[in-house]
């Protein structure tokens, strides 16, 4: 009986802490309206303190720049992209990676914009870049950052457990490597900045993109949005956006590559333009559709559909007469991470810091002419741009809205797919319901500070 009951306080003592241990790192999944909440109001708060666009200087001749730097390893290294690769080291180089530059000058303001082939623009380069920049004339709060979201590219950036899966063992030299290459490039394209004028472009291209997280019950974003640049000497640079995910490489291939956006640059640079570069748009929810005997194939004929929509006839052109040139980096508040475990149960925001690292969130905003870029930290839904796009459009802007900006907050979706059991909305989706209608709103205030 003696031993009984040692061995039921034993049992009871660990049942009790079992409970604690639960109870410190699960909790019930916040569902209170996004407007009652505290970074709500922290929001508005930060958003009404940025002046209006008549506090910007009056502008200037218009010139440009742009640089790549090769970013390519020496030898193999961790690639970044799909969590069952476990980190694995790519085998091969298909066709090499860069960060590629625009520097954008009206004489009042001086502005960069950076498209990295990389997956996404990692925390960890985002700080480092973000040091660098200290030593030159163009701040952090000045330069627009972005992603080709290639998921074969350079791994080894992430310091944290789940950065390690997903980008394999953390190494420091690749983050400086990466911070150094961007900011070179930046410095290059500086130096070479020529009288220029601008042209939004929009074209549509519905047959290479599909919603992939609800199929044909939910909207696909087909819009391909441009920045046409023509330098005096007639010189061209283009910078395209599209939402169709950079997937076309599965897991499987081992082979470090730049996926179909790398293709559509190298042509576009081998045809109409003497510098091409590809940021990734909305592409939360949209994945690509590739047709051809093999993956390689199906990325060149992807590349190639889309060049065609681009150069297509009935492209809309809108020169852009204005010099008008802003940039602004503004805080993100966000609710608690808390990501879920069920419908009810969620992970504390103490274990996903643990697992996720704790990075700044912001957003990047960059208006030229009348054209507005804003970029999102995270995997921002194709479905969410309609709305977004005529609001921008009543408000006499072009709106390009692009993911990856330097801060990563997992994947923005429909509010409608909060409670679907699916990769996006449970394994991805960390900061609770009503984001989708909450980044809205964010990027419909940013319009009316930049208009």
């Amino acid at each position: 009986m003696k031993f009984l009951r040692i061995l039921l306080k034993i049992l009871a003592g660990l049942l009790v802490l079992l409970l604690v241990l639960v109870a410190a790192t699960v909790t019930t999944v916040d569902r209170t309206p996004y407007q009652q909440m505290p970074y709500y109001r922290a929001w508005k708060q930060i958003i009404g303190q940025v002046p209006g666009a008549d506090s910007v200087p009056n502008a200037g001749t218009l010139r440009v720049g742009w640089a790549k730097r090769n970013i390519t390893p020496a030898e193999p290294t961790p690639m970044a992209g799909y969590g069952n690769r476990w980190g694995k080291p790519y085998e091969a180089v298909h066709d090499s990676v860069y960060v590629r530059a625009l520097v954008l000058d009206n004489g009042a303001t001086r502005v960069a914009l950076l498209a990295a082939d990389l997956l996404i623009v990692p925390p960890t380069v985002t700080e480092r870049l973000r040091a660098k920049l200290a030593a030159i004339e163009i701040p952090f709060e000045q330069v627009y950052l972005g992603a080709t979201h290639s998921h074969n590219s350079v791994g080894g950036w992430g310091d944290t457990v789940t950065g390690r899966l997903f980008a394999g063992k953390y190494n420091e030299n690749t983050v400086e490597t990466l911070a150094e290459a961007m900011f070179q490039a930046i410095q290059e394209a500086r130096n070479r900045l020529a009288p220029a004028t601008l042209t939004y472009q929009e074209a549509v291209d519905s047959v290479d993109i599909r919603n992939r997280l609800v199929g044909e019950e939910g909207t696909i974003d087909p819009e391909i949005r441009m920045l046409q640049i023509t330098t005096a000497t007639g010189r061209k640079a283009l910078l395209c956006s599209y939402g169709a995910h950079s997937t076309v490489l599965s897991h499987r291939d081992l082979q470090l590559s730049r996926d179909f956006p790398g293709a559509l640059v190298d042509s576009l640079e081998q045809g109409t333009q003497d510098f091409a570069l590809y940021l990734a748009g909305a592409v939360g929810s949209m994945g690509p559709v590739a047709e051809g005997a093999n993956n390689f194939e199906r990325i060149q004929n992807l590349a190639e559909n889309v060049e065609q929509a681009i150069l297509s006839a009935e492209t809309v052109k809108v020169p852009q007469p204005s010099t008008f040139l802003r940039a602004l980096t503004i805080p993100l508040p966000l609710r608690e991470p808390t990501p879920r475990l069920s419908p009810t149960w969620a992970l504390r925001s103490w274990v996903f810091r643990w697992a996720f690292g704790d990075y700044p969130t912001f957003i990047k905003a960059l208006r030229v002419g009348n054209v507005l870029l804003v970029g999102v930290p995270c995997d921002f839904s194709g479905e969410l741009m309609t709305e977004l796009d005529r609001y921008a459009k009543q408000k006499g802007l072009d709106l390009i809205v692009t993911s990856f900006n330097g801060g990563y907050a997992g994947y923005i979706t429909d509010d409608r797919y909060f409670e679907r059991d699916l990769y996006e909305t449970v394994t991805m989706s960390w900061y609770g319901p009503y984001n989708g209608a909450y980044f809205q709103e964010v990027i419909r205030d940013v319009i009316d500070r930049m208009q």
